[in-house]
């Protein structure tokens, strides 16, 4: 039998090792991602969220119109054409906006630019705020009031800059309306609201299926029909104009399509005298808007 040396007269024995025991892990509090609102803009009457963190963003497939930047949002606010859901702002762009945020009574929502930009890509301006709220209302053609005797139609124009800088030129001169394809035109919000700069929410915006027929249903209503095309032989501020009046705008790579110029009462051209002789489609309608701003349509 082997002997356990360990209890030989005079034999040292280890004493028992102690357990470590690990520093307590201190943990900083959550910085939360929602907080109140401002007391001042509460006090006005806004609806602060209060809870410890913000509620999801809507998906973006849920049907509703996501605007941001400040003009972008500030307008929707403003004028109260839609229905606002809900705000998600940094503080900095929360007080830019107070007073028509206490003014809406808007439930508002104190988040950081990261979860903003996560919401909306890397890419996306947004000046710190993000409006959730409903599509504005599409009128028919049949509502259009004419006041300026302009309407602008945009045959399959896609570029969403394109699309908002239109929007801003038409609210800049007070055009009745804006006529779009129901297909191969973008999203009304997001990038278009941000390029508008709050022309968005000026502007009758008219969705139709069918641009021949409502050119043709524009023509019974009296409206002049002109396209314009950087290749016309007609000169826009030679043309016989008159009131009202239809700008009829081709898409950036295709420009007005067959159909669309047959439903024209004539194709024009904007002269230009320098070296380049054709415009940007956004820029083109701005300078035959100035036209006509002018006097050269009455």
């Amino acid at each position: 039998m082997a002997r356990d040396k360990s209890k030989r007269p005079g034999a040292k024995t280890k004493p028992a090792a102690r357990p470590r025991q690990r520093p307590e892990r201190q943990t900083l509090p959550e910085k939360p991602r929602c907080a109140a609102i401002y007391p001042k803009i509460a006090a006005d009457g806004g609806r602060p969220h209060t809870e410890g963190k913000a509620p999801p963003f809507r998906r973006a497939d849920s049907g509703i119109a996501v605007l941001y930047g400040l003009h972008a949002v500030g307008e929707a606010i403003r004028t109260g054409r839609r229905k606002l859901l809900d705000l998600y702002a940094t503080e900095k762009a929360a007080a830019s906006l107070k007073s028509e945020i206490a003014r809406a009574g808007l439930r508002t929502h104190i988040v950081e630019p990261r979860d903003i930009a996560l919401r909306l890509g890397a890419g996306a301006v947004h000046q710190g705020v993000v409006l959730e709220a409903l599509p504005l209302p599409s009128p028919e053609l049949s509502d259009i009031v004419s006041r300026s005797g302009i309407v602008l139609v945009l045959d399959q124009i896609t570029d969403p800059h394109n699309v908002g800088a239109i929007l801003r030129s038409a609210a800049a001169f007070a055009a009745d309306a804006v006529i779009i394809t129901a297909h191969h035109a973008p999203d009304m919000g997001g990038v278009v609201a941000k390029a508008a700069s709050g022309g968005l929410e000026h502007v009758a915006l008219v969705t139709v299926t069918n641009l021949a027929r409502a050119l043709e249903r524009l023509g019974d209503a009296g409206y002049l029909r002109v396209g314009l095309d950087s290749e016309a032989a007609q000169k826009f501020t030679g043309a016989p104009l008159r009131r009202p009046i239809a700008l009829v705008l081709g898409g950036e790579s295709k420009g007005l399509r067959r159909l669309t110029r047959e439903k024209c009462d004539f194709i024009a051209r904007l002269d230009l005298p320098g070296a380049i002789k054709s415009l940007n489609v956004s820029n083109a309608c701005a300078v035959a808007l100035a036209i006509l701003q002018s006097g050269e349509a009455r």
